[in-house]
């Protein structure tokens, strides 16, 4: 429940008061560890970091625009596949940045980068956990927005911004049937 009180500040008072994003952007977002966020170990439990990049989504969404876009299309976005890696752990009271970026598309899907970073011991950002999200925006009146539609209204991503193959091979990898076809649970 607490995740949706950080959802609400951010979306409703915060990203509106920063600098507004182009839609390639990266959008910085502030936060705190806070107990609710600790697991047994005291350290941030591992399923709260994807729950904070929602809200480091959500922020980013709003100050670049596409929030505004979704809401006046009908449209809304899902979470298909995610993946992270962790490199150092975040404890109690910590600040840290989430930033945040539209990195492209494949057929199918839309791909945002997040990185978690606090200051190293010069200042410099550093990364303590870095994961990839593989989006579908789907209509509320039903069905997916086609990436060529996307892009009509978002742009194509910067030249130099071309999706790393290894990335959509994951994506393609990890995807399961679509939903109106069988998903048996079968082992080995």
């Amino acid at each position: 429940m607490h995740m949706l009180f950080r959802t609400l500040l951010h979306m409703l008072f915060l990203s509106r008061r920063k600098p507004t994003l182009g839609h390639y952007d990266i959008a910085r977002t502030r936060f705190v560890t806070l107990p609710t966020d600790l697991d047994v170990n005291r350290h941030m439990n591992n399923g709260v970091y994807f729950s904070i990049m929602d809200v480091a989504r959500f922020d980013m969404l709003v100050r670049n625009g596409v929030f505004g876009l979704m809401r006046e299309k009908g449209w809304y976005p899902v979470v298909a596949s995610e993946t992270i890696t962790f490199r150092k752990s975040l404890q109690l009271w910590q600040r840290f940045t989430i930033e945040s970026r539209l990195i492209g598309y494949d057929e199918r899907a839309v791909y945002v980068e997040h990185r978690l970073v606090r200051p190293d011991a010069s200042g410099e950002p550093e990364i303590y956990a870095r994961a990839f999200i593989r989006a579908r925006f789907l209509r509320k009146a039903g069905g997916t927005v086609p990436v060529s539609e996307l892009m009509e209204v978002f742009g194509t991503p910067p030249a130099d911004d071309e999706l790393p193959e290894w990335i959509e091979r994951w994506g393609a990898d990890v995807a399961l049937p679509p939903t109106r076809a069988g998903a048996p649970s079968v082992w080995g």
